[in-house]
């Protein structure tokens, strides 16, 4: 699917950010007239564009608020803060020394903050004891009134940030009487602005202390928890779930059994050969010769040299390369639902690699293009995605 661009990488991600309007993080009108100021493969200009309407949407929400209007304060702020993760998503040249981009995350963060707070139902910031520091979560309420409630852990993948998690599950589970524990783990966004923890395979340890917190929760039931991992997520979900006994129910979304091979399939084989065996004299050049080619092989290098804490893009790839489910898939025992979107070229065959590979009760949905919900993680198609994967879980859990 082409959207609003013919640049693949700028395509998905204007198709991202509107996709958000389904529960309330944009307005179409405001993502085709963004996207107008933007040349083709103009990251400067994607920043400058994005920007500019997340700045007047949170000049339009300080106002909104101060003259007592608490839904469009609340509704701008939401938008406002996709936009600014939005502007963000391309300045990867050098993250540490970039304080723009800096600067465009902590308002993300910010502008949403500010929505939470005018949220209808409660919304708890939390700060999740994880070894010697803490994670940053939101629990969203479903109600105020204590009640135990099934409950999502959500966490997101490569690039998600906390805040964008709302959109992506949070809003659909809400609506149907579920609580939401969100939050980021090392390696993903202010995790690793602001603490420097990078990406690490075992990630039952990080969802450990996340589950070990709703648990001790009254409002949270404790036969009814679910782990829902999105996009690089949906692998680290279910090496967590492999570990972790506590769940009633995953969701990989989408389903991935190899991290490194992705990145491989986007680069000429040879060139994949000569990264994996640390020829990087050679291997250097010809990357930077890919990069320079597609902004997509460009991003996911750049922003993995940051997520991954490498010195090099080819230490960024190799990086990749713990990241699989090699003896681990075998060992999730929860019921376990795996995405998998028919356009989804990069992620071609993983869901269905994993959901062979397991051995507990399981399902497989592919989404498909005709029913508008073929790319990667369904994005551009929120409601019929929600609307499949938590009738799911309310039969799984005795919910219908």
């Amino acid at each position: 699917m082409r959207f609003l661009f013919d640049d693949p990488a700028f395509s998905f991600q204007a198709l991202r950010t509107a996709g958000h309007a389904a529960h309330g993080g944009a307005d179409l009108g405001e993502v085709l007239a963004a996207c107008q100021q933007i040349p083709d493969g103009d990251e400067e200009a994607w920043s400058r564009a994005w920007t500019a309407v997340a700045e007047r949407l949170n000049r339009i929400a300080d106002e909104a608020l101060d003259a007592g209007h608490r839904v469009s304060a609340r509704e701008a702020y939401l938008r406002a803060s996709n936009y600014y993760r939005t502007a963000d998503f391309f300045r990867v040249e050098d993250r540490e020394a970039d304080a723009e981009s800096y600067r465009l995350a902590g308002n993300s963060r910010q502008t949403f903050a500010r929505a939470a707070e005018l949220f209808e139902t409660p919304v708890l910031p939390l700060e999740i004891p994880y070894e010697d520091t803490t994670l940053p979560a939101y629990l969203f309420l479903a109600d105020g009134t204590g009640s135990p409630r099934p409950t999502v852990i959500h966490h997101g993948g490569y690039d998600s940030t906390l805040e964008e998690l709302h959109f992506m599950v949070g809003g659909g589970a809400l609506r149907r009487g579920y609580h939401v524990l969100a939050f980021e783990g090392p390696g993903q966004q202010s995790v690793r602005r602001e603490q420097g923890l990078v990406f690490r395979p075992d990630w039952e340890h990080v969802v450990a202390p996340v589950v070990d917190h709703a648990l001790s929760r009254p409002d949270v039931d404790p036969e009814k928890l679910v782990l829902f991992g999105t996009s690089f997520g949906g692998l680290l979900a279910a090496r967590a779930a492999a570990f972790e006994d506590r769940i009633a129910a995953c969701v990989l979304h989408n389903g991935i059994y190899d991290f490194y091979e992705l990145p491989l399939r986007a680069i000429p084989p040879f060139l994949g050969e000569w990264v994996t065996d640390g020829r990087d004299d050679v291997a250097g050049p010809a990357l930077a010769v890919s990069m320079a080619q597609s902004t997509r092989v460009r991003w996911f290098l750049r922003h993995g040299m940051w997520a991954f804490g490498a010195k090099t893009p080819a230490e960024a790839l190799r990086a990749c390369a713990p990241y699989n489910l090699d003896n681990v898939a075998e060992h999730i025992a929860c019921a376990t639902l795996v995405l998998d979107a028919e356009n989804d070229v990069i992620c071609c065959g993983e869901a269905q690699r994993v959901h062979d590979a397991l051995r507990c009760e399981k399902d497989l949905f592919t989404f498909t293009a005709a029913e508008g919900a073929g790319e990667h993680c369904q994005e551009g198609a929120a409601l019929r995605f929600q609307q499949r994967v938590f009738d799911w879980l309310d039969e799984r859990l005795g919910r219908a």
